[in-house]
């Protein structure tokens, strides 16, 4: 099951289907009369890279931390606001391309697709006797949007195509080509939902120091008759159009300024234009596909059982989901990998919060890169999904990151090392953010998005065993991470190692006193990202035959660190002190942290209360709260309450984007915070994976979190740790095959109590007994595997 398929038009823009190659981005909407492609680009940010004026935070550090002391929680607020900085810049849209059918509206037999498996959208209906199609996909090889428009008969193409955009802009023609050029707004302010008074504040055009960009458009027709004029293309008596658009920015680097003039922009776009239009649409067309199915063919899901819901239209078979409905958690799953490729690909910006769609000049929350879970969310399926190449733009990001972090902790805290705070954009921002109006230290001050951000690197290494990339590209990040931890932590009066001030992402507590509060120390949270930096640079040095003095300190550190606590109620602390939840089903689990994404909770007591914590949270939850709560329970194995989870995901949400309620899925199968959040569908294919195979504990489970519903499937082409890729088939709810390729030489360790026959292509069969619950297989470089389970 591949496609999303619909029987009318899409009236909101969480109803258009997403195209995407990574740097370029369109939302299909497929209206009869008038069609849209509501388009983005990933550098079209607000503002220049700015310089940010003098700070020096270390006497606002000093009094926060006595005021803590203190326990005067509400002052502590107050004075760590002190500390904020400047917001980060918007994630800005590019435009639209409107396409005027001249047939009316009286449409009949009308059908809107979006082949996940090809990359590839369409439109078909009727008009009279005529049959009008549409195709459209967005090509990462040739760097352009190609939408095809069609008639069964001939010479009834009648269309008028023009550019438009939300920012300044200006359009021009040629003969045969449309020219929209803009600038972005120098500045832009925070949106939060639907606060729009703040106006955008444009520089003069054509001398603002903000990104410039150009989109140009061309035609190919085989008849009929073109016209230009107003920035129109007019298109008459044709059969068959192919429309072709290209987009260039001025941006040069997170660490410059944008250039100026349109000059090299419109080279740029003349050649890609060029190139793509030299070539028969069906020759760009099937290029397209087989660089798609590159990445999207390595990974295969199938539960088996199928449902005559397969026959409804999408919209309708998520309004009637029920948990039987397995080719919806299949289309699904394989949706959130779409959706990776089609918004991060080697070259381009990382995913940000929207991933790359966005029609908004105010986005909500600026369509940023939210660091205290969401932009790490995005990324959980890339490696264990066989998408390690669309892992290589976050990876690109957070060393830009680690320059800016590192000017930023030195000019306000006078330490070492590198963070960032909870928000970054495309300059890379790395200082905490908000104001007195709208900023709580609660998401604003929490400077420690550079430890989770290095388990990252850490991941790309573990799935790929590329020790290179370790030595010359992770552990030098990774050390200046730690070495920002090292310095920050301080010795509380028990000589354990803790953080203050601390907060846990975005949520309030109640102290003993009666204050409520957000700014505290020896949140659980900041323990665990410590304490998983710590250990994966002892192991790091451990690889790379590393034994020096700032490693023994590293060690040193991690078994001071304070430990992790259980509370009164049963529950993992979220804090240093038993406070109350200010808010008990909050959504943020953030102290759960070391049970997923980290490994810090594993077994034993804390594992218990980790669960605890989770059934006192409650299963409610928005679309990437439910996302990291099937995650969390996958770990915790119980895989009943992953598929209770998974019926609340499977909840249609009002396509009325702003409209705070419900959660779930918009009918275009996004993610709905509300409003739209990519994370949920990111960590919901993170989820199934989880739930069918783990390899964080050193070896590889299989099958543990199964839902009863899942009774047979199969899950091909997947990673493990160590650099391993499973095929692996179960029935009955057993497992009975597994196939394993190693891509780099090592021990494949796997838990069973089963015999396993195993085979490999030029050997007889070995019968291999378990030892103490476990089978172990030394493993060279391209070393295959069959096994059968007994």
């Amino acid at each position: 099951m591949n496609l999303l398929s619909y029987k009318k038009a899409a009236r909101e823009w969480t109803e258009a289907l997403p195209l995407g190659n990574g740097r370029i981005g369109a939302m299909h909407f497929g209206g009869v009369e008038t069609e849209r492609f509501q388009l983005n680009e990933d550098t079209l940010w607000s503002g220049p890279p700015e310089k940010k004026r003098e700070y020096n935070d270390q006497e606002s550090l000093r009094k926060v931390r006595k005021l803590i002391e203190d326990e005067n929680y509400e002052e502590a607020v107050s004075e760590t606001k002190n500390m904020f900085g400047p917001y980060t810049q918007s994630y800005m849209p590019l435009g639209n391309l409107t396409i005027q059918y001249l047939h009316g509206d009286a449409a009949q037999k009308y059908e809107r697709t979006l082949d996940i498996k090809k990359a590839i959208s369409s439109v078909n209906y009727t008009v009279g006797k005529i049959e009008y199609t549409r195709e459209a996909f967005i090509s990462h090889p040739h760097q352009v949007l190609a939408v095809r428009l069609t008639s069964s008969a001939a010479n009834q193409l009648n269309v008028i195509v023009s550019l438009d955009s939300t920012l300044k802009y200006k359009t021009s023609n040629s003969s045969k080509e449309l020219v929209l050029q803009g600038i972005c707004p120098e500045k832009c302010a925070p949106n939060y939902f639907h606060e729009n008074e703040q106006p955008i504040v444009y520089g003069e055009f054509g001398e603002t120091k903000a990104i410039h960009f150009e989109g140009k458009l061309g035609v190919v027709f085989d008849d009929g008759k073109l016209e230009s004029s107003n920035g129109k293309l007019s298109i008459k008596n044709a059969t068959n159009v192919v429309l072709y658009f290209s987009v260039s920015t001025s941006f040069k680097g997170f660490d410059q300024l944008p250039g100026v003039g349109f000059e090299e922009l419109t080279g740029k776009n003349e050649a890609i234009l060029s190139q793509a239009m030299s070539i028969p649409y069906e020759q760009l067309k099937e290029t397209h596909i087989q660089d798609y199915q590159t990445l999207y063919n390595r990974v295969e899901f199938s539960l088996g059982h199928k449902l005559t819901e397969e026959l409804l239209d999408t919209d309708e078979r998520v309004q009637k989901y029920r948990a039987d409905d397995l080719g919806m958690v299949e289309l699904l799953f394989q949706y959130g990998r779409y959706l990776l490729i089609s918004s991060s690909r080697e070259g381009t910006q990382p995913a940000n919060l929207q991933g790359i769609w966005n029609d908004l000049t105010r986005a909500p929350w600026s369509s940023n890169y939210t660091l205290n879970i969401n932009t790490e969310m995005n990324y959980w399926p890339a490696e264990m999904t066989n998408l390690s190449e669309c892992h290589r733009p976050l990876l690109k990001a957070i060393q830009e990151l680690s320059v800016t972090g590192k000017k930023m902790v030195y000019e306000r805290y006078g330490i070492n090392g590198w963070t960032a705070h909870h928000n970054t954009d495309l300059w890379r921002h790395a200082h905490p953010v908000g104001d007195d109006r709208h900023g709580d230290p609660n998401w604003a001050f929490w400077p420690m998005s550079g430890p989770w951000l290095c388990s990252h690197l850490w991941e790309h290494y573990l799935y790929s065993g590329n020790k290179d990339f370790l030595r010359e590209e992770a552990y030098p990040i990774m050390k200046g991470s730690a070495q920002f931890c090292l310095d920050w932590l301080m010795e509380d009066e028990n000589g354990y190692l803790i953080t203050s001030p601390s907060t846990s992402p975005e949520h309030h507590f109640y102290a003993e006193n009666g204050q409520e509060g957000s700014v505290t120390k020896g949140s659980t949270m900041d323990l665990q990202l410590i304490w998983d930096l710590f250990t994966n640079c002892v192991e790091a040095a451990e690889i790379l035959g590393v034994d020096d003095e700032w490693i023994h300190q590293v060690t040193t550190a991690i078994e001071r660190l304070h430990p992790l606590q259980i509370g009164k109620y049963g529950q993992l602390q979220e804090w240093l002190l038993d406070y109350e939840d200010a808010e008990l089903h909050h959504r943020h689990v953030s102290h759960l942290y070391g049970v997923y994404p980290g490994k810090q909770i594993i077994d034993g007591p804390l594992l218990e209360a980790s669960r605890q914590t989770l059934n006192r949270r409650g299963d409610a939850g928005t679309g990437w709260s439910l996302g990291w709560k099937m995650c969390l329970w996958a770990r915790l194995k119980d895989g009943e309450r992953v598929n209770a989870l998974l019926q609340q995901l499977f909840n249609i949400c009002t396509a009325k984007r702003e409209v705070m309620v419900g959660g779930g899925l918009y009918p275009n199968l996004l993610g709905a915070h509300p409003p739209f959040q990519i994370d949920g569908n990111f960590s919901y294919t993170a989820g199934v994976v989880e739930v069918i195979i783990q390899s964080h504990k050193g070896y590889v489970e299989l099958l543990p979190a199964l839902p009863s519903t899942w009774v047979q499937g199969s899950l091909s082409g997947v990673r493990v740790r160590g650099g391993f890729e499973i095929n692996l088939s179960w029935d009955k709810m057993q497992v009975s095959q597994l196939d394993v390729t190693c891509h780099a030489e090592n021990e494949f360790i796997f838990k069973t109590n089963n015999t396993v026959i195993v085979r490999e292509e030029g050997r007889d069969d070995i019968i291999v007994e378990p030892v103490d619950g476990f089978i172990s297989l030394k493993m060279s470089n391209s070393q295959k595997y069959q096994l059968l389970f007994l």
